[in-house]
């Protein structure tokens, strides 16, 4: 494929280079931190924000309410826009909201560059359907899990990340730094990637208007969407439970917590091959391997004293288990989904990505509120109950 091809029929075997594969997993790793990098700073932030402990949370909840904004209004637009003019823009518009929230020095303006840190950010989410577009189908899941590798390293690296930097200068200086970084990424993806001009000819409106359509008429994105949101959510309440829990039983300072967070990047490892298996015929029994290893990853932190270094080790698995159930779910539900038709795949993992991150968001809040409540017993409880029930609903398959 020779640099700024116009992929509009099915794509040649050599079509996606390993090369070209990499910068997409690179470029979604980079993107998908700019959502994380502020969790674990909310205390310093607020602060110099003046923001009240009862209004810190906005700091987080204004990057996600943006990012679940943009899946469902600018993510479709991969079946309509030509992708790579729409993936540059996208992520220009967050580098432009990362250097407001540096400068910010208020609550209102960093609030309001938070919001629009979450719709820039939705441009992982046309890079992983634009990676199937240029994918053959025999490599399909193959191609899409080593992107979303990168998803997944963004993801789990953010939060140390930023924690770092922040303990080594401040934390302006964690997005003056990505602010950069994504002017130098949209510069590189628009000198190397391919055009896609979509085949679909419609008005925005009318794609809008399409989405509850796709939900009622393909039954398999209603169900991978629904075993993600299980996983998902059981995810999200870990993470958010987990620092916690260290924080209360285990005396962790914030860095030890960012050190924690970095057991989690061992299930990366899980895209690629689940990739792989879903290309050879195996995702159903791939999935329930993945909701077991989530409820196992629950089950197994009770083993052991509390506050001993047994308990400690055995979260550490668990934090594993977990996130390799999790994320090697979410690929084999791309594979699944971006089966069912080239024409609507930006639609349908805008829909299907913001089923389970609803889902997330819950199970974050949740998880907070039942640790108050009761301790890690009743919000890993909860946690455990989340990929049962994603098992219980396989089984009707």
């Amino acid at each position: 494929m020779t640099m700024n091809a116009t992929i509009e029929t099915a794509p040649e075997p050599d079509a996606v280079s390993q090369r070209l594969t990499f910068v997409l997993a690179a470029a979604c790793g980079m993107v998908a931190a700019n959502i994380y990098y502020a969790q674990p700073l909310i205390a310093p932030i607020s602060a110099a924000l003046g923001l009240s402990h009862a209004a810190a949370g906005l700091i987080v909840t204004m990057t996600q309410i943006g990012y679940g904004t943009g899946l469902l209004f600018i993510v479709p637009l991969g079946d309509l826009v030509e992708n790579r003019t729409l993936i540059c823009s996208v992520i220009t518009l967050g580098a432009a909201a990362l250097l407001a929230a540096a400068f910010a020095t208020h609550a209102l303006p960093f609030l309001i560059a938070a919001l629009f840190i979450g719709l820039g950010s939705v441009a992982v989410q046309i890079i992983i359907p634009y990676a199937a577009h240029l994918a053959p189908e025999a490599i399909r899941g193959r191609v899409v899990g080593n992107v979303s590798t990168g998803l997944m390293l963004g993801i789990m690296l953010a939060r140390p990340v930023s924690s770092f930097v922040t303990a080594a200068s401040s934390w302006h200086a964690v997005f003056f730094a990505s602010a950069a970084l994504m002017i130098v990424l949209a510069a590189v993806l628009w000198m190397v990637l391919p055009t896609r001009k979509p085949v679909a000819r419609m008005h925005y409106g009318t794609l809008l208007l399409s989405m509850p359509h796709l939900v009622r008429t393909m039954p398999l994105l209603r169900r991978r969407a629904l075993y993600q949101a299980s996983l998902f959510g059981c995810f999200t309440l870990f993470w958010t439970v987990a620092p916690l829990q260290l924080a209360s039983e285990f005396g962790f300072s914030q860095r030890g917590i960012a050190l924690f967070a970095l057991a989690g990047v061992a299930g990366v490892f899980a895209a690629p091959i689940a990739g792989r298996l879903a290309d050879c015929g195996h995702s159903r029994i791939a999935t329930l391997v993945a909701m077991l290893l989530a409820a196992a990853g629950f089950l197994v932190t009770y083993i052991g004293a509390a506050g001993s270094m047994l308990n400690l080790a055995f979260l550490v698995v668990a934090a594993i288990a977990i996130d390799i159930g999790v994320q090697g779910n979410v690929v084999l539900g791309f594979r699944a989904i971006f089966a069912l038709g080239h024409e609507h795949r930006s639609r349908l993992n805008g829909l299907y990505m913001a089923t389970f991150f609803a889902a997330g968001a819950a199970g974050s809040a949740v998880g907070a509120w039942a640790f108050a409540q009761g301790g890690w017993a009743l919000a890993s409880g909860i946690g455990l109950a989340l990929p049962v029930a994603g098992l219980l609903y396989a089984a009707t398959e």
